[in-house]
């Protein structure tokens, strides 16, 4: 797994199966990672972003074009389709940087617990 293609389509099943473990295995322990709502740095960091996603959406679906394609599902099973483009730098094999670019206007508000 040395492409970004490889990297990137490896590390989305990770994210699909809510494998926290298994995304983080696809940075680098410094890498920077950018959501929309700012930098996170090193995998304490990273993870607060996919352990909370996957606490609020344990459903996931991803098809990977020239931009991703993703169905968030809440714990009720209301579906939640989204869309963007993450731009990444790979060095060995893992991401150093991540940044996610979509619509924050258009995410969804999780269902209560």
């Amino acid at each position: 797994m040395t492409t970004p293609r490889e990297v990137g389509e490896s590390y989305w099943r990770a994210e699909e199966r809510r494998d926290v473990e298994g995304v983080l295995s696809h940075f680098h322990t410094d890498a920077t990672f950018h959501p929309v709502t700012g930098p996170l740095v090193g995998h304490a960091q990273i993870r607060t972003f996919y352990d909370g996603m996957g606490d609020d959406f344990p459903g996931l679906e991803v098809t990977v074009v020239r931009e991703w394609e993703a169905v968030l599902i809440d714990r009720a099973g209301k579906r939640f389709p989204i869309n963007g483009v993450n731009l990444v730098r790979i060095r060995d094999g893992k991401f150093t940087h991540v940044r996610a670019y979509y619509d924050p206007t258009t995410f969804p508000q999780p269902a209560p617990r």
